[in-house]
Order: C-alpha cells, then sequence, then structure tokens
C-alpha cells in the first residue's frame, strides 16, 4: 500500500516533469520574439489559422519567409515598431513537458514588465547578440533574475549565424556573462548558442556548430529540473473564506478555506494562527468533497481546527513547531511599477497572500543601479521601473517569511489606497542592498503605527 509521503513525493515530481514556467529576456532587436515563435513554430505548437495569419502579414510586408516573432507580438504597436512592449503570455506542450512563457519587453522603461514575467519563472532565457555582446541591458536582466531568485537561468547567444557560427565568440560571451551573473548568486547557468532565425540549437541540433555538444533550447526545457518543492518548506495556509453554512445539516461547521501557499498539514497536527498567536490543532481537511488525513501545497483545502478562534481572511495558520515571526516593520526590496512615483511617507496598502493593511513608507535607503549594481543612497522616492531598499511600517502584525525562503509568503505589494493602483512589487528580506537600521519616529497626521 502506497504511503502518504510517496504519494506527496510521487505528486511533486509529477508536477515537475509536466509544468515549466519560464520567462525571456534580452535587449531589443536580440530576437527573443523570434526565438519563441520558432519554439512555437518547431515544436507544432501553432495552429493553422495563426500561421496563415502570420504568413499573410509576413506575406504584405514583401517578406520571403514567415516571421515568427508575429506570433508572440500581437499589438499593433508591436508589430509595426518590430519590439516587444507588453510581456505575452503563451502555453505551449510537448510530450515531456507542458510549458507557461513569458516573452517580457527588452526596453529599460519595460524593466517592470520583466519584474512581472519573471515573478513566477522557475527559468530565464536572456538572449545576447552574438555581435555585441554582454551589453548593460544583459546585466540588468541577470541581476533582476537574481534579485527574484529565479532557480535556472539560460544564456542563449543568438545570431550565431551573422558571426560566422565561431565557438570562439561565443566562448567568450559565455564566460563573462557566467562570471558576472555567478557573482550575483544565480545557482545555475547555461549557455547555449542559437540562431532563432535559422533554427540552430532552438529546437534541433545544429549542423552548423559541431563544436557544440551541448542540449538545444527546447531540450534543455524539457529536462531541466523544477528544483523548488513546495512540500518542502514549512507549511504557510492563507485564509481565503470562513465556511459556516449554519444549515440543519451542519449546524455547527465552522471550516476555513484558502489555498496552502507551501508545505505539507496533517489531521492532529498543532497548529498556530496569526498575527494572533492562539494555537490550536487540526481535527479535518476536506478536500475536494471529501475529508483527507493530509494536504500538501498548492492544494485546496478547509480546515477544521478543535478551538473556536476568532479567525477572518487574511489570517496565516501554519505549524506551531515552525511558525514565521510577526513583525509591523518591513524591510524590503520593490520594484516600482505606477506611473506615479512612490516617496517617503506615502500612504500605502501593503497586500501580502490574503491579509491587506495600512502602512507608511518610512524610508527609502537606496536605489539600486542595476547597470553596475551600485546604490544610490536616501534617494527619497522611486520612480516607474526603479528598484530599491524600503522599510514599511504597516498598522498591524503581518507573518512574513524572506523572500529568498519563500517565494509565495516573503512577496508582497504596495497599493494606493486611493484608486486601488498597484504602486510596487516587494520581495521581503535582504537583496543586493545593505540591511538598513532604521528609527521610526511619529507620523505628524497620525499614521503612526
Amino acid at each position: 500500500m502506497t504511503s502518504t509521503t510517496d504519494q506527496v513525493a510521487g505528486l511533486d515530481d509529477l508536477a515537475a516533469t509536466t509544468l515549466l514556467r519560464f520567462a525571456t529576456a534580452g535587449s531589443v532587436d536580440d530576437g527573443k520574439s523570434t526565438l519563441v515563435g520558432r519554439l512555437l513554430h518547431d515544436s507544432k505548437s501553432v495552429l493553422t489559422d495563426q500561421m496563415e495569419a502570420v504568413e499573410a502579414v509576413s506575406a504584405q510586408r514583401g517578406q520571403e519567409a514567415p516571421d515568427l516573432a508575429l506570433l508572440t507580438d500581437g499589438l499593433r504597436a508591436e508589430r509595426e515598431q518590430g519590439i516587444t512592449i507588453d510581456v505575452a503570455y503563451r502555453y505551449f506542450a510537448t510530450a515531456r513537458r507542458r510549458f507557461i512563457l513569458a516573452d517580457t519587453p527588452g526596453h529599460v522603461q519595460y524593466t517592470r514588465n520583466m519584474v512581472t514575467g519573471a515573478s513566477t519563472a522557475d527559468l530565464a532565457v536572456v538572449l545576447v547578440d552574438a555581435r555585441n555582446g554582454v551589453i548593460e541591458q544583459t546585466r540588468r536582466h541577470a541581476a533582476v533574475a537574481a534579485l527574484l531568485r529565479v532557480p535556472h537561468v539560460v544564456l542563449a547567444v543568438n545570431k550565431m549565424d551573422l558571426v560566422g557560427y565561431e565557438e570562439s565568440v561565443f566562448a567568450s560571451i559565455a564566460e563573462e556573462f557566467t562570471a558576472y551573473a555567478s557573482d550575483l548568486g544565480v545557482p545555475e547557468i547555461t549557455a547555449i548558442p542559437i540562431s532563432a532565425l535559422a533554427g540552430d540549437n532552438v529546437v534541433e541540433p545544429s549542423a552548423n556548430m559541431d563544436w557544440y555538444g551541448g542540449p538545444t533550447v527546447l531540450e534543455h526545457l524539457e529536462t531541466v529540473p523544477v528544483s523548488h518543492d513546495l512540500t518542502a518548506c514549512p507549511a504557510r495556509f492563507p485564509v481565503q473564506y470562513v465556511i459556516r453554512p449554519q444549515s440543519a445539516e451542519h449546524p455547527d461547521y465552522r471550516g476555513y478555506a484558502g489555498q496552502i501557499a507551501s508545505g505539507v498539514l496533517r489531521v492532529g497536527e498543532a497548529v498556530t494562527v496569526l498575527p494572533s498567536g492562539r494555537t490550536s490543532t487540526i481535527v479535518g481537511i476536506d478536500a475536494l468533497g471529501e475529508s483527507v488525513d493530509i494536504a500538501w501545497a498548492p492544494q485546496s483545502v478547509t480546515l477544521r481546527l478543535a478551538d473556536d478562534i476568532d479567525i477572518s481572511r487574511g489570517d496565516l495558520i501554519a505549524p506551531s513547531a515552525n511558525a514565521p515571526g510577526t513583525t509591523q516593520d518591513v524591510e524590503a526590496t520593490v520594484c516600482h511599477v505606477a506611473d506615479q512615483p512612490l516617496s517617503v511617507g506615502a500612504r500605502v496598502l501593503i497586500k501580502h497572500t490574503t491579509r491587506t493593511v495600512k502602512a507608511i513608507v518610512k524610508e527609502i535607503p537606496s536605489r539600486l543601479t542595476l547597470d553596475d549594481l551600485s546604490q544610490h543612497p536616501n534617494p527619497g522616492q522611486l520612480v516607474a521601473n526603479d528598484i530599491g531598499r524600503v522599510v514599511v511600517r504597516t498598522a498591524e502584525p503581518l507573518a512574513l517569511d524572506a523572500y529568498a525562503d519563500s517565494r509565495r509568503t516573503g512577496s508582497f505589494l504596495l497599493i494606493d489606497p486611493a484608486d486601488g493602483t498597484t504602486l510596487a512589487a516587494g520581495m521581503a528580506g535582504e537583496s543586493f542592498a545593505s540591511k538598513a537600521e532604521t528609527t521610526v519616529q511619529a507620523d505628524e497626521e497620525g499614521w503612526d503605527f
């Protein structure tokens, strides 16, 4: 008989081999959209009517061959300029794995779009033009990938056909990028020489680069292990909804519904409810209308506890043995995504898992210059696409993990309370910036928490 532990491991192995989320990034004209189009086309993931539309547009432009970049550049402005502006999400599959791809723009002013696309990625493909080598935007994309703790990075040295498929050109670029990304803490870097336009080493091995013995881009995407294991992390259960039918059939039923963010929960386990700190024991787990003894991330379940505790949406249930601490002083790295600046003293809402509380931006210790990873101290404000350190004081305690430990429960959003606009995406804990020592002072307008 299969044990519950084997069942958890088996489900995780299945998820790891069937789904990969990845993002592409690179400078303008490095060929990101062409690479994605080539992946879709050569893996036979393009519908007939889509291909006919691409062929028609290409013919109108006087192009002899279909422009595969049009498979991803869907906006009219993108097609007219031949660039990617927004994050284009594509879904495709091969016999070995399913994929969710985020094709992100290359312009400096769209850094926030890359952050959006890479925030949930298991892998990032960074393209480099073989003629230009590693440039500032390449370093910027490597830094963002490291900042977001993307576990795998692929360096795709594109347009090898324009440098005569020279091994020395590829080797030089790969060595420079690998050294830089390793210094940033990127755990795994794979360099692949390709020509997206000609199809070399994208889906099929290249006959023009017999000196390269590694995998093609698609082969690597199909076989790379998705190393993060949500079931191996401490259990975290953000409460989304309290279920109390109060019906004749279930007069005393009280359940707490939500999605397990990480870890494994079991019936009989002692748990702590945060931020209140009250403790209880799990007496039941309901999943898909049935009672189970064990549940794991990312299942959506309903928990039943032994004690009647005041629990509502936004509370976090965690095993008492490794419950996170709570804090009202959040130190984090944020990427500012709104057009309006984020300034010291700004009143914001902070949304962490299912919990939303009021907060004040108490300090902006530094702004990160991604070109050379230098720090601009005390900038006073962050504008669109800036990445910097912030210190935020919240009205109520939050149960935050460090982003380095959990991308799910270590991330948050800063929101404009006036109109609900997302201002910044945050990553709690340490980053490239040094940890700032802060002194919280009373706010003159009464927002001191």
